[in-house]
């Protein structure tokens, strides 16, 4: 039997499958790093601690947080690891 995590992964590969088979293969630029993004990850990162300090914490601040975090990494390898924070909290989340 799967366990509850590999479920939602394997409805993630099916979902991930979806736009290939619509547009074709999917190789698009990062697009990170611009405008006010460093910012935008600090005010995010610090709703997500105060919230968090009060009992208050969401999965939508968690998220919010760590999207706002890849919004403003230029570095591939770190923005990969941001990625796989954001991929975890939303498997976390579904489960």
């Amino acid at each position: 039997m799967l366990s509850e995590t590999a479920m939602v992964l394997v409805e993630v590969a099916s979902e991930r499958a979806r736009p290939d088979a619509k547009w074709g293969e999917q190789n698009h630029p990062d697009g990170t790093g611009g405008g006010n993004s460093k910012a935008h990850a600090d005010l995010a990162r610090n709703a997500c601690d105060e919230a968090h300090s009060r009992g208050a914490c969401t999965y939508a601040l968690i998220l919010r947080e760590e999207f706002a975090e890849v919004m403003a990494e230029t570095d591939p390898a770190k923005l990969r690891a941001e990625l796989i924070q954001v991929a975890a909290v939303c498997v976390q989340w579904v489960e």
